[in-house]
C-alpha cells in the first residue's frame, strides 16, 4: 500500500541547545501536532537526525540537523448531495436511524470522494429541507464494510445530546458477529486499551501498557454455535475504531471474512478439500467481515423518551450464517 502524502519538517538544534528529548524538541516546533503523532513518526522511522534515524529516548544536541515527515492532515471534502438510494429506517423532526448497506463509507475521504452515506444524506436533505436549517449530522460511525444502524441528526441540538449519551456510554448499541471457532464460555467481557499497530498502520491492536491507548470495553454473549464458527452477540460498552473485530481477534475468535485482522483465512475446522471449497463459498457470498450493527437504543433528544430500533441481518450475512447451520445440522465433511 503506497504512503500517504507527507510534509517534511527540517530543524536545526541551536550551538547552546541543552540535551532534550528529540519529540518534546519537535512538539515545541510545530503547530498544532501532538505529542503521540511524533512519538508516532518516530515509531515509523520518520523522523532523522543528521541523516539517521533515532529512536524515542533520543536527546537533541547542539547543531543537530532534525527532520520529520508528518501524514499531510485529511482534507476537508465537500460533501455533494447525491442521489444514491438508502434504507431509511425511521425519520422524525429531530432524527434519522438508517440502515447502512454494506459497502458504503460513511465520510467522504481519501479513495472515497463520493458515494458515501453523507453524499447520500445531504441529498436526502436537500430533497425534503432546507439545507440551511437542517444538515445530516452523523452522531457515529461504522466501518465501511460493517452493515447496519447509523443515528443521524437534523440539527446541532439533536446532535449534542446524542452526543452526550454517546461520551456518558448510555447509548445500547449491539452487533451480531460471525466469529471463527467455538467457545468455552456462554459470555464474557473483553478489556483492554486499543492502539495502532506498530507494524501496520492501518490496523489496531491490544496492548497492555495502560498508558497507550483508548480504553476499551466490549461485552459479549454466544448466541449459536457452529461446529467451526460461531455466532456472538456484542455490545459496546466503548466506541474505539474497530473495536470489536481488534477485541475479537484478541480473544482469539478473529471475525469471519476479515480481511484486516486475519478472518478471511481458515482459522478453524478440517483439512478435507470440500471444507476448504465450502469456506471459500462463503467467502465469495461475503467478502467482508460479518458484522452487522443490529440494534441501538438511546433516549430521544427532543421527547426524552427511551427508544429502541432493531434491523434484520443483510442477504450476504443471513446467507452465510444459515450455511454455517447447515453444516451444524446435518453435514459432514470428507474426502
Amino acid at each position: 500500500m503506497p504512503e500517504l502524502p507527507y510534509v517534511l519538517h527540517e530543524f536545526i538544534a541551536d550551538k547552546g541547545q541543552t540535551p532534550l528529548r528529540i519529540d518534546k524538541f519537535i512538539v515545541d516546533r510545530i503547530e498544532k501536532i501532538s505529542r503521540a503523532k511524533v512519538q508516532a513518526a518516530i515509531s515509523n522511522e520518520k523522523v532523522f537526525v543528521n541523516g539517521e534515524v533515532v529512536k524515542a529516548n533520543y536527546k537533541v544536541r547542539p547543531e543537530d540537523k532534525i527532520q520529520i515527515r508528518v501524514e499531510e492532515e485529511p482534507k476537508v471534502f465537500e460533501v455533494v448531495p447525491e442521489d444514491i438510494p438508502i434504507d431509511i429506517f425511521y425519520e422524525d423532526d429531530e432524527l434519522i436511524i438508517v440502515n447502512k448497506a454494506p459497502g458504503m463509507p460513511v465520510h467522504p475521504g481519501h479513495g472515497n470522494y463520493t458515494g458515501t452515506m453523507s453524499n447520500a444524506l445531504a441529498f436526502h436533505f436537500a430533497k425534503y429541507m432546507e439545507l440551511e436549517t437542517h444538515w445530516p449530522y452523523l452522531a457515529h460511525r461504522i466501518d465501511k464494510d460493517t452493515s447496519g444502524l447509523l443515528v443521524v441528526a437534523k440539527n446541532a441540538q439533536s446532535l449534542a445530546g446524542l452526543a452526550k449519551q454517546f461520551k456518558d456510554h448510555t447509548i445500547k448499541r449491539r452487533y451480531w458477529a460471525l466469529v471463527w471457532g467455538v467457545f468455552e464460555e456462554p459470555s464474557g467481557t473483553i478489556e483492554g486499551n486499543i492502539t495502532r499497530s506498530h507494524r501496520d498502520r492501518r490496523v489496531y491492536t491490544v496492548t497492555d501498557d495502560p498508558e497507550v491507548g483508548k480504553h476499551a470495553i466490549t461485552h459479549y454473549d454466544v448466541l449459536e454455535n457452529l461446529s467451526y464458527t460461531s455466532l456472538v452477540e456484542c455490545r459496546l460498552e466503548t466506541g474505539r475504531t474497530h473495536q470489536i473485530r481488534v477485541h475479537m481477534k484478541h480473544l482469539g475468535h478473529p471475525i469471519f471474512s476479515d480481511e484486516k485482522y486475519g478472518g478471511d483465512r481458515i482459522r478453524k475446522g478440517v483439512v478435507f478439500s470440500k471444507y476448504k471449497q465450502f469456506v471459500d463459498n462463503c467467502f465469495k457470498i461475503m467478502p467482508r467481515q460479518a458484522l452487522h450493527a443490529k440494534s441501538i437504543g438511546f433516549i430521544h433528544p427532543a421527547t426524552g423518551k427511551e427508544v429502541h430500533f432493531e434491523s434484520e441481518l443483510p442477504n450476504d450475512f443471513q446467507t452465510v450464517l444459515d450455511k454455517w447451520r447447515g453444516v451444524n445440522e446435518n453435514y459432514t465433511f470428507s474426502e
